[in-house]
């Protein structure tokens, strides 16, 4: 009992001691409030938008709404900013004779001049020394949000970049850099950055020399487990994608290796006697035929349309064609 109570009373003075040299440290050690800097309040990167030499890319900015925002000291922006020259040589070659760059923009609705300028500014400051020399190119998301029916969140990309002959965004050169203002900078670009305007697979679509790897995509996607996967990612919007894509003679050149040669690495061309009804063919043999090839007529009479290709073998003697003949065939494909 003689050695709890030493044991206990032992205790209970360091505890004492413990809590003594707490309180001294509390009162030795308490932190000095911190001045807050003062914000700035100019000049704002809509200040800096009031050089003469931007005054088209600030009429742009008016129009879509932007320049209150772009006035706030207390925001932060990044803003990759044509100015007139650059405005001009982008918008001049696609103008109809006798309108003006001043006169396009003039003309565009606010959503229309919202579209375009968002694409153009990033919600945070990047100086050109932040942005990496690595490849690929960092992903910054601008304020541009093409679908706020689909996300809140929704961003579309630019891709700035440094490389050994200078600084870019996307594929633009940066002719100045760093141009500071209180909320941010601005990067003055060569010309206008458009935002993307198509898909991937509209790109596939409509491209004729794609047609093979169109209708296999098409192929692909009939497969149960994952149906219309492959064309529904190509479509998406908030997707971002780099797609290498093999033409026509590319697939051809696969399939025949891939198949011992046993169908062939060009266009199909039936024996003569080929006819058409609608859009069904006639031949004497579809053996080796693949959908997506393109059909040519090279001998009798019809003639199809430049983008017309195979769509579906039906029979060892006939297959569809994905658009009707110019002129009905008789006498060979």
């Amino acid at each position: 009992m003689k050695i709890f109570n030493k044991i206990y009373n032992t205790g209970w003075g360091l505890l004492s001691a413990l809590l003594i040299l707490s309180a001294c440290n509390k009162l030795e050690l308490d932190p000095v409030p911190l001045t807050q800097p003062t914000q700035e309040t100019t000049p704002t990167l809509a200040t800096l938008l009031d050089d003469p030499g931007f005054s088209l890319f600030k009429a742009a900015v008016t129009k879509a709404g932007l320049l209150p925002t772009l006035g706030v000291p207390t925001l932060r922006f990044t803003i990759f900013a044509p100015d007139d020259a650059a405005i001009t040589a982008s918008l001049s070659p696609i103008l109809p004779p006798g309108v003006t760059p001043a006169m396009y923009i003039a003309s565009l609705t606010p959503v229309n001049a919202n579209a375009l300028i968002s694409y153009h500014i990033i919600p945070q400051v990047i100086p050109v020394a932040s942005i990496p020399g690595r490849f690929p190119n960092f992903q910054y998301p601008t304020i541009l949000n093409p679908r706020p029916d689909l996300s809140p969140l929704l961003r579309l990309t630019t891709f700035p970049s440094v490389r050994s002959n200078g600084a870019w965004v996307n594929n633009v050169p940066i002719i100045a850099t760093d141009i500071q203002a209180v909320n941010g900078v601005i990067h003055k670009v060569l010309r206008v950055i458009a935002p993307p305007s198509t898909f991937l697979w509209d790109k596939i679509d409509k491209d004729p020399d794609l047609t093979i790897l169109r209708a296999a995509i098409l192929r692909a996607d009939t497969d149960p487990a994952a149906p219309g996967v492959l064309k529904g990612a190509l479509l998406n919007i908030g997707a971002n994608f780099t797609l290498f894509a093999p033409t026509n003679q590319a697939m051809r050149n696969f399939i025949s290796f891939a198949t011992g040669g046993q169908i062939p690495n060009k266009d199909y061309v039936s024996a003569a006697g080929a006819t058409s009804s609608g859009n069904v063919v006639t031949v004497a043999n579809t053996a080796g035929l693949i959908p997506g090839l393109p059909v040519v007529v090279t001998a009798g009479v019809g003639q199809f349309d430049n983008a017309t290709v195979v769509a579906s073998i039906t029979s060892a003697t006939t297959f569809t064609v994905s658009k009707l003949p110019l002129t009905d065939l008789s006498g060979g494909i």
